[in-house]
């Protein structure tokens, strides 16, 4: 009897009315939301225009899922074109089915352009995108608990994932494989983010200190999965897979260390122009604002003078007048004194 074990949801689809509500697509949509916005924080940090991130994603994305769907469809084809499968199941992304190494690839392609068209090295754009990135994959990996798929090899801990009867599975509680990889990837997230600020990363290295990051953990993540996969000297494609693009990542990030070290200075060409013209406007806007405080201060100081001015000059009139009549009874009294002795 389990103990204790990770269940899997009882189905994967929510109905929203009419609208069907996939967890796999949710997941996604979550992940690629979580990039673009983390990424755009970080190139506006490194002196980008806001919103440069969503603009190129809009090529990156779309070039992505198909990468991703085309290298999951060319590396398990039997899934779709063997004897008894339905070959339009291919296009079917909702039900899973993208490989990271596609999606990344072909998704460059994407981000290359939507660059080229803004003026803008793509080593920079994807080492802000990079962190953000791993954090998509983290979310995305659970878009496979609500398909109950990519789990790995049995076992009794008590994190188990318990998996049930299905098409091509059978019931038990298994390694949860997704839950390891997307811990994996938000250590990989933090991991960049620390890296990039201790040593100022640059010219695409952050990208590849992540790519490197996750490939250490998809090898032995990926040697634990049991579903079905081709095999290459008793290692699945995707081990090779990794162990390969693992060495690129890290032969770029040494002769990238070399042939150009530091940082780019511009990243977007006329963003830190734009930037200081409008810090200078903005200034501009908060002196006058406190000239004109300054000017209405003063207007009402002087106002409050004149009008103190005004009640002074009335106090001594007024003061004049009481002494007036008390002034000139003693000669009136003296006139008539003598009118009187005369």
């Amino acid at each position: 009897m389990d103990l204790a074990y990770i269940p899997s949801p009882s189905t994967g689809v929510i109905d929203l009315g009419p609208i069907p509500l996939r967890g796999y697509a949710f997941c996604i949509i979550i992940g690629v939301f979580i990039a673009v916005w983390f990424g755009n924080k970080r190139w506006v940090a490194r002196g980008g225009r806001p919103g440069t991130v969503a603009d190129i994603a809009v090529w990156a994305v779309p070039f992505g899922l198909v990468g991703g769907r085309l290298y999951h469809v060319i590396t398990d084809y039997q899934l779709y074109f063997s004897e008894g499968k339905d070959w339009v199941d291919a296009f079917k992304i909702w039900q899973g089915g993208l490989g990271i190494w596609g999606a990344v690839a072909l998704g460059a392609v994407g981000a290359w352009i939507g660059c080229r068209r803004r003026g803008i090295p793509l080593p920079a754009w994807a080492d802000a995108l990079a962190p953000g990135l791993a954090l998509a994959q983290a979310c995305g990996r659970w878009g496979n608990w609500f398909n109950q798929e990519l789990y790995g090899k049995q076992t009794d801990l008590p994190w188990a994932l318990k998996i049930s009867d299905g098409p091509n599975r059978v019931a038990g509680t298994y390694h949860p494989t997704f839950l390891y990889e997307s811990l994996w990837c938000i250590g990989a997230a933090l991991l960049v983010i620390w890296a990039d600020r201790r040593f100022k990363l640059g010219h695409g290295r952050v990208f590849a200190l992540y790519v490197a990051a996750y490939c250490a953990g998809r090898g032995w993540i990926e040697y634990m999965r049991v579903d079905e996969a081709h095999h290459i000297l008793g290692l699945r494609l995707n081990v090779w897979t990794a162990l390969i693009v693992f060495v690129l990542a890290v032969v770029y990030f040494v002769i990238s260390a070399k042939v150009r070290p530091g940082r780019e200075e511009i990243v977007e060409p006329g963003a830190a122009e734009e930037a200081a013209a409008a810090e200078e406007a903005k200034d501009a806007e908060a002196a006058t604002d406190a000239e004109a405080a300054t000017d209405a201060e003063a207007a009402k100081g002087a106002e409050g003078g004149a009008d103190k001015d005004r009640k002074a000059d009335g106090g001594a009139e007024r003061a004049d007048d009481s002494d007036g009549p008390a002034a000139k009874t003693p000669e009136k009294s003296g006139a008539a004194e003598a009118a009187k002795n005369g």
